[in-house]
């Protein structure tokens, strides 16, 4: 395996895994995954619970060691890198990220000494919606408005990258579409975004590319619209015959149809054809991975 190259410039990937291994205990959660994140992208890693998101989300955030594979994200190797690589990614972890008691303004101010730039405090209450509850003491917060808050702290120091793990878990659907709106207009103002999900509706609606995840294995990688290409191409036509329904899968619908228009004495009842979509596809992919092997405890 050629090694990665080091010290990426702007036109480099902003994420490059090649070969990623991870095991707990023995027993293996990541097989080989490779992985290219664009710069400027919203990149979402789709797949259900177990399937080994968080532990490669944390593995390039630099939290965890991998077991084998090489990893570059901005350029850097997140296991060795410094300070200065830090303070240009952002986290926004699952965890309450701040303490109950303080203020938002004061939560902000306090993490903004730990950072060698910071966004101005004004600026970023403004950013993800929270003006009108800075001086709400945290513990008040709704769900919703934590997760903004978590937000606002990991774009604090203005960072390249950004990691959301599961952003909108728990969240009711008006907090669910503010919060999409959020990381929309973050990836408008240029930062790179990779979110872990198993919201297949956030990922359609969020991300320029998706990577099903499953097994510990990436399945697939294309925009949401691609994904399954080769699953796509079956139509389903559906019909009634004789008193019941009739199915049948072909990746040429145009013939059947051709064929049972021409001998139907007048039309052909309840005819239908479908394509499968976002989800049929999703479940197809994963469907297809054994169970025994996922391994990610989280």
């Amino acid at each position: 395996m050629a090694p990665l190259p080091v010290g990426a410039g702007d036109r480099d990937p902003a994420v490059m895994v090649r070969g990623l291994c991870k095991a707990y205990g023995g027993r293996p959660v990541l097989h080989g995954v490779d992985l290219e994140v664009r710069r400027g992208e919203c990149f979402a890693l789709l797949g259900p619970n177990g399937a080994g998101k968080t532990t490669t989300i944390e593995i390039l955030e630099g939290v965890r060691r991998r077991d084998g594979g090489q990893v570059r994200v901005l350029g850097e190797d997140p296991a060795t890198a410094g300070r200065g690589w830090r303070d240009r990614i952002g986290v926004v972890s699952q965890g309450e990220g701040a303490g109950q008691a303080l203020t938002v303004r004061e939560t902000l101010d306090h993490f903004a000494g730990y950072r060698g730039r910071s966004r101005p405090t004004d600026e970023l209450l403004d950013t993800v919606g929270l003006a009108g509850q800075a001086a709400t003491r945290v513990g008040a917060l709704s769900g919703g408005q934590r997760r903004r808050l978590a937000v606002a702290l990991g774009v604090q120091g203005a960072p390249e990258l950004l990691f959301i793990d599961e952003p909108t878990t728990g969240m009711d659907p008006v907090a669910r579409r503010g919060f999409w709106q959020l990381v929309r207009d973050l990836r408008a103002a240029g930062t790179t975004v990779l979110l872990t999900t198993h919201y297949l509706d956030e990922a359609a609606e969020l991300a320029d590319r998706v990577g099903v995840v499953a097994g510990g294995r990436l399945l697939e990688v294309a925009p949401p619209a691609e994904l399954g290409a080769r699953l796509r191409r079956r139509a389903t036509v559906r019909w009634r015959e004789d008193g019941g329904w009739r199915e049948l899968r072909t990746e040429a619908p145009a013939a059947v149809l051709r064929d049972l228009l021409a001998t139907a004495p007048h039309e052909v009842p309840g005819l239908s054809v479908t394509r499968p979509g976002l989800e049929d596809v999703y479940l197809q992919l994963v469907g297809a991975v054994p169970t025994d092997s996922e391994g990610d405890p989280r």
